[in-house]
């Protein structure tokens, strides 16, 4: 249990940075659903879910490698793994930014730029900072340093959050009221562009922030170990890939797909900016996994059944809390919906599906340590392709029928999937035993309970609010007596 409140822990400060930044972020989609049409919004959604596809490309599973390496019997020094996974990075980050950069304006057009060579210049210097920032982050993990971890990564969106305030608000004022003041660098006809600027200053203050991590050890390219890294890594790669185009290439194939290719930018903005509604869930996995992997691998060190009951443990808490998120974004989904416009309110109808696909994900990535601590990481890839294949059939068959609707769907199906064929392969490589009687009756009340709170109760306004306040204390209460903790200690866990 003292393993598990570690990771309780380590979870709720890489969660403030997680929740709090996300959530910021997340305040910026009204502004850009005010100041931008959808089809402006929907190329928004377009280069960043390629961004976050180039993202697991150039990391190629380099940080879940570091870990595993510094943790290894066989490489005593952690800083020789450190510095040869960095070098690493830096050359495969460069050399990216300089193959962009020669074909910067067919890739724009792809892209559906509208021929802004720039942006795609911008944000591929972004991505390479990113990507090779990556390591570092996993560093500060490594070295349980979450505080330091927080508050960089704080500073960071505060950074694009201001410049996003400053070239969207400030300077469109300013040049109505005193010209001068900008006119010699603002372009009023950028556009989006400026929320890829501010992207890309705010990951090179985050490079210079990040410079104490790049010193102070002596930096040493082992070639042997660079090879087994890649070999553990290689499945990891296909894994992150298959598993991020599983949450993205819905939003690339949409404008293809969708049943009026005239609108389908615009269908695809709308869409893009309900998925921003259940980022709730997103934050609490991203949290939950910023925290997990040190977590697994240091347990794994641990002799006799101590460890698999920690584990055991982890998936019964995470999808508790889970399973609370999701009521309480759904049981107040009429006030969440006015963090964006009005004109994406059709849009409100995904949000259920994809918040209940984003849990499955989260409790897929719990069971993803049998084949990490096994060191048998291609099961990963070939669950990710499993997932991949579904969500790209299922996209193709529903989408041209029931428009953005059947890219949630697909999600749903496709997690659904991954997460019960990694649960019984699992079982038979590395049992672990999972309380499923328990977590089977938490499921079954937080159904009831979210039934009873959105279509029993006729009830409305601020009545129905309080309703379902109660009725999300009575799910906790339950879990607090059949747990048998304090309502209090529950909270804290």
């Amino acid at each position: 249990m003292a393993g598990v409140k570690s990771l309780a822990k380590d979870t709720a400060v890489y969660g403030l940075s997680s929740i709090v930044g996300r959530f910021l972020n997340w305040c910026l989609v009204p502004l850009y659903t005010s100041l931008f049409l959808p089809d402006e919004y929907g190329v928004v959604t377009f280069v960043y879910t390629v961004v976050a596809l180039a993202l697991i490309i150039l990391t190629y599973g380099m940080e879940t490698g570091f870990f595993r390496f510094a943790n290894h019997d066989r490489w005593k020094d952690p800083m020789e793994v450190y510095s040869t996974a960095l070098i690493s990075l830096a050359v495969s980050s460069s050399a990216f930014v300089v193959g962009v950069c020669a074909f910067a304006e067919p890739i724009s057009n792809v892209m559906e730029c509208g021929g802004h060579s720039s942006y795609v210049v911008i944000m591929a210097v972004c991505v390479a900072i990113d990507a090779f920032l990556a390591l570092p982050y996993s560093y500060l993990r490594y070295c349980k340093r979450p505080i330091r971890f927080a508050v960089i990564r704080l500073i960071n969106i505060g950074v694009n959050i201001g410049l996003n305030l400053f070239f969207l608000l400030l300077c469109p004022w300013l040049m109505n009221h005193s010209p001068a003041t900008v006119s010699w660098f603002y372009i009023p006809d950028f556009g989006i562009g400026y929320i890829f600027l501010s992207n890309l200053i705010a990951s090179a203050v985050n490079f210079v922030m990040m410079m104490p991590e790049l010193r102070g050890f002596k930096w040493r390219f082992n070639r042997e170990l660079w090879r087994e890294m890649l070999r553990y890594s290689a499945p990891l790669l296909v894994l992150g890939l298959a598993g991020i185009m599983n949450q993205t290439v819905d939003k690339l194939l949409y404008p293809s797909l969708a049943p009026d290719k005239a609108d389908a930018m615009s269908g695809l903005g709308i869409y893009g900016a309900n998925y921003k509604i259940a980022i709730v869930m997103v934050m609490f996995i991203q949290a939950f996994r910023f925290a997990y992997e040190p977590f697994i691998f240091a347990q794994a060190r641990e002799k006799g059944d101590s460890k698999n009951q920690a584990y055991a443990d982890a998936m019964k808490y995470f999808i508790i809390f889970g399973l609370l998120i999701f009521m309480g974004v759904m049981f107040y989904l009429d006030i969440l919906k006015y963090f964006i416009s009005p004109d994406y309110f059709s849009g409100l109808k995904v949000v259920p599906l994809i918040m209940l696909a984003e849990l499955f994900f989260g409790i897929f990535f719990n069971l993803s340590l049998w084949y990490k601590l096994t060191d048998k990481t291609v099961w990963g890839m070939w669950f990710s392709l499993f997932g991949l294949a579904i969500t790209v059939v299922l996209n193709i068959v529903l989408v041209p029928h029931y428009d953005y609707m059947g890219c949630a769907v697909a999600a749903l199906c496709s997690y659904g999937a991954m997460m019960l064929v990694s649960y019984f392969i699992g079982r038979s490589q590395y049992p672990i035993s999972y309380p499923l009687r328990r977590i089977g009756a938490y499921f079954l009340l937080a159904a009831v309970i979210y039934g009873l709170g959105m279509y029993v109760l006729p009830l409305s306004g601020i009545a129905a609010y309080a309703v379902r306040a109660i009725l999300l204390i009575v799910f906790l209460a339950v879990v607090a007596h059949t747990e048998k903790l304090s309502l209090s200690s529950l909270l804290r866990r």
